[in-house]
């Protein structure tokens, strides 16, 4: 007989979920505070959104860090892409096992000693620290997600629908585009939103590669939360949260048509070998 699950179970996530989630339900509530002190209710008023608009420093640290999550993320995305490919695809090629651990490191690394590093390199060649290091410091830490999570659908890839492909006449390069791209594409698109949440989330990394004119959200909402929190600080954290949310949304809507239409198209498929 298959019982429900506990009260154990049952309390257990209702606790786990409200130590995740309530914080961010009350900064998204005090962001509508019509008072200035953010622990005092005071009733709701959208007054430090339209505060926010006028905020110009705000909204440059917003646009500066929207750039570079959207260009780490894209690149980090072909270049986790193709570190995937080559472990999945690529066999016991000499080196692997060192290229296998340079791709992983990241994800062990601390994130102090990843933008000490970089923050050297780049003295010692001489780079000017600004918009272009913060982007190559997020792609180098965040390219390692992508390789994880495409490698982990690669494995399962059916590969016998690329070698039919081939088979037909396509090239191995037009095969991978119109056989196995789409069937990873959820994969790819998962690891593109979590090298764009990654890069929106970071502080560290961007503290050590950063330089003037250059600063992130993340930074400058440090700097502002050190002398006390502002209600425009919540505003702004609330639209980042918005934005997120619905990222995620619409990868998940589109992940799911995609694979209604794969499902659809095997049936069909099946149907016409029956027939």
């Amino acid at each position: 007989m298959n019982r429900g699950p506990s009260w154990f179970n049952i309390v257990s996530m209702v606790v786990g979920f409200a130590f995740l989630y309530l914080p961010i339900v009350l900064l998204v509530i005090y962001s509508f505070n019509a008072g200035r002190n953010v622990a005092v209710w005071e009733g709701w008023s959208t007054r430090w959104y339209v505060e926010l608009m006028s905020n110009d420093q705000l909204l440059a640290a917003a646009w500066v860090t929207i750039r570079v999550a959207l260009l780490s993320a894209t690149i980090a995305t072909i270049l986790g892409t193709m570190a995937a490919l080559a472990l999945v695809r690529g066999g016991l090629f000499y080196g692997r096992s060192l290229f296998s651990g340079m791709v992983y490191a990241p994800l062990v690394m601390p994130d102090v000693i990843t933008g000490l590093s970089l923050l050297l390199l780049f003295v010692a060649v001489g780079f000017s620290r600004g918009f272009w290091t913060i982007t190559m410091a997020h792609i180098t830490f965040s390219m390692c997600f992508v390789a994880v999570v495409v490698q982990s659908r690669l494995i399962s890839f059916d590969k016998s629908l690329e070698e039919a492909a081939m088979d037909l006449g396509a090239p191995p390069m037009k095969a991978f585009f119109a056989v196995t791209l789409p069937i990873i594409a959820p994969a790819v698109a998962a690891g593109w939103m979590l090298a764009f949440t990654l890069s929106l989330d970071d502080l560290v990394i961007a503290s050590f590669t950063t330089g003037p004119g250059a600063t992130t959200l993340p930074i400058k909402i440090y700097s502002a939360v050190r002398l006390g929190v502002s209600p425009e600080i919540n505003a702004v954290c609330t639209i980042l949260i918005g934005i997120v949310t619905i990222g995620v949304i619409a990868a998940s809507l589109s992940m799911k048509r995609k694979e209604v239409r794969r499902r659809r198209d095997e049936r069909m498929a099946a149907a016409a070998n029956a027939a």
